[in-house]
């Protein structure tokens, strides 16, 4: 695939408006969960870490740092956390007891659907005020920075 043609000053336009939105975006998401989460809400580390749990039950610390791209030992306190919350079990490899698998408490999984049906409502609900165009604009982009991503990470996705 050829590189873009952009000029370098519209790359850096792209670049500044792209890492300013999403942050925004998110913050936005963040805010609106914390009003409505009947919860306390997780911190996003600890979000993305229930959430990697609920898809690969029975991961490693180690693994999910890596696929989470965070040091092993600020997943383990991740982890410490939520043990003690009772939001992760925590149960020993049988071959090795060095080693420990993680998986959601039900309650972890219950709260974590709560979070993500509260988002994608939001989204759908700011969605409904755009434009044809917009939603075409925003649907054009979406594999466009999920190849943005991957190029700036390749283990982010």
């Amino acid at each position: 695939m050829p590189a873009s043609s952009a000029s370098a000053q519209d790359l850096s336009r792209v670049a500044s408006a792209i890492t300013a939105v999403l942050p925004a975006l998110n913050r936005a998401l963040d805010r609106r969960v914390a009003q409505d989460f009947p919860h306390s809400k997780p911190s996003e580390g600890q979000l993305a870490l229930l959430r990697l749990v609920g898809d690969r039950d029975g991961l490693t610390v180690r693994e999910a740092a890596e696929t989470l791209l965070m040091k092993p030992n600020n997943v383990s306190a991740l982890v410490s956390q939520l043990v003690g919350e009772g939001q992760l079990e925590r149960r020993q490899d049988s071959a090795d007891k060095r080693v420990a698998h993680l998986h959601l408490t039900g309650e972890a999984r219950r709260r974590v659907d709560t979070v993500d049906d509260l988002i994608a409502g939001y989204v759908v609900e700011a969605l409904r005020t755009l434009t044809d165009g917009d939603l075409d604009a925003i649907g054009s982009a979406l594999g466009a920075l999920d190849a943005l991503a991957r190029r700036i990470h390749p283990a982010a996705h």
